[in-house]
């Protein structure tokens, strides 16, 4: 059975898979959904959440994430008030399969040898963390582009996962 996290995180996945590939990163804030009802009447009539599940979690994109600075800066320097129940990210990388790495060049362009290594797969990830420690991820293949084709799993991404940790640390 889904937990309310894996639905959130499947959620913002397809929504980012809607808008089709070659998007930047798109954090969002993930609230209690009966909060959301029961304080934001109007904003939750908007959005067409007046059915929700009340024991859900509702994500609320936030703006544009600066492209200009590297990720790990940018989410260092986030911070969410103690009403966002967790976090999530989506984004696009690329990853190289098992082993790959020991071929890695020790000196030069990293990011070109990764670009043109011949068994690279662009991904979307989406990654989603809850202040109760909850984790979860889900992982498309630009190759196997189908809702049927999509990793799951808490332990996918743990490093993006420690980071969105670290934004929700009081």
């Amino acid at each position: 059975m889904a937990t309310r996290l894996t639905r959130a995180v499947t959620e913002v996945e397809r929504h980012a898979a809607g808008r089709g590939w070659d998007q930047p990163p798109r954090l969002y804030a993930l609230v209690h959904t009966g909060e959301l009802l029961s304080q934001e009447r109007e904003l939750t009539m908007r959005l067409g959440l007046a059915g929700a599940d009340p024991t859900g979690l509702t994500p609320i994109e936030q703006e544009a994430l600066p492209g200009d600075r590297p990720l790990d800066e940018v989410l260092a320097g986030v911070a969410w008030p103690a009403d966002v129940a967790g976090c999530a990210l989506v984004l696009e990388r690329l990853m190289l399969p098992p082993g790959a790495d020991a071929d890695a060049p020790t000196e030069g362009d990293l990011a070109a040898w990764v670009a043109n290594h011949p068994g690279r797969q662009e991904v979307r990830i989406a990654v989603g963390v809850l202040r109760d420690g909850s984790r979860d991820a889900a992982v498309r293949l630009r190759a196997h582009d189908t809702d049927e084709d999509v990793l799951s799993g808490p332990a996918l991404v743990p490093s993006l996962a420690d980071a969105l940790a670290a934004t929700l640390v009081d």
